[in-house]
């Protein structure tokens, strides 16, 4: 029997459990939660009359890169990782010591958002841990579309706790193991999902991301 390799099968993104999930996100994509998610005046007020002044904690930092796309939308950004990946960012276990990070947050107190990529088969933790931690604006995670599906998250996350948004991007944000490949191509789609503090009931709010990589990307991304 000859090996499957279509595009679906070849490219999709499975971990064993105990990998660290080491899929940098091209900057690009952390721009867009911004430009496109927390800006949108669809959100209205929700995302507190976004002025760029707000602090951010990303703990999944690996080597900067989802960072280097928030860079300039914040006054403050601290990184952490339970790697260390060689960047220069604090070693830390965010399912266990976040209290110990935000006791000696260099952003002076508990940050206004945390943002994040986190390993796929522990998103649900992460998003958990970081709601619990209460920020003062919100928590954004870039996760798989398809950790929309699922009866145990239906029942132990999505009916406690739902999203306040779900941002679908419309156009592939290709993802690859242990780098960022401005060639790089994937067959996994990927969504924000935004919890916003003090949001109305009746959400989630279901929204696409525009076709913005072209836009969003800038020199050096990639370096």
């Amino acid at each position: 029997m000859s090996q499957n390799k279509s595009s679906a099968v070849m490219q999709q993104r499975s971990e064993a459990h105990d990998s660290l999930d080491d899929f940098p996100t091209p900057p690009w994509g952390a721009r867009a939660l911004v430009e496109h998610v927390l800006r949108n005046p669809q959100l209205g007020n929700m995302s507190g009359h976004w002025d760029g002044l707000r602090t951010c904690w990303e703990p999944t930092a690996n080597r900067g890169y989802l960072m280097r796309g928030l860079d300039g939308y914040f006054s403050g950004l601290y990184g952490s990782d339970i790697h260390d990946y060689g960047a220069g960012f604090d070693q830390a276990d965010f399912l266990w010591h976040a209290s110990d990070e935000i006791a000696r947050f260099k952003l002076d107190g508990k940050p206004d958002w945390i943002i994040a990529n986190p390993p796929f088969r522990l998103a649900e933790q992460f998003i958990r841990r970081a709601c619990d931690l209460g920020p003062a604006r919100g928590v954004a995670m870039l996760v798989r579309t398809s950790f929309l599906e699922g009866v145990g998250r239906y029942n132990d996350l999505y009916t406690v706790n739902p999203p306040t948004v779900i941002a679908q991007f419309s156009e592939r944000l290709p993802m690859v193991k242990g780098r960022v490949d401005a060639d790089a191509s994937t067959a996994t789609s990927y969504c924000w999902l935004v919890w916003l503090k003090g949001a109305p009931k009746g959400f989630p709010k279901f929204m696409w991301i525009p076709p913005c990589r072209k836009q969003l990307e800038r020199g050096g991304d990639y370096a």
